[in-house]
């Protein structure tokens, strides 16, 4: 898991590990899925239409 500390400074220290994200469609519209190294099952999905990835998550090819 990625490090948070110290807290206020809204930095992240570090990569998120045993995740990863996919750009995925949605009814035509794009968006990130967060997906479990692990289990390799879906996680969360932001909701259409998300420019942004996930801060952090690496993504699959």
């Amino acid at each position: 898991m990625a490090v948070n500390k110290p807290t206020g400074d809204s930095a992240r220290k570090g990569a998120v590990r045993k995740r990863s994200q996919i750009a995925t469609k949605i009814q035509g519209e794009d968006t990130w899925t967060k997906r479990s190294k692990e289990t390799g099952e879906f996680m969360s999905q932001k909701k259409a239409p998300a420019a942004t990835k996930y801060k952090g998550v690496r993504k699959e090819q």
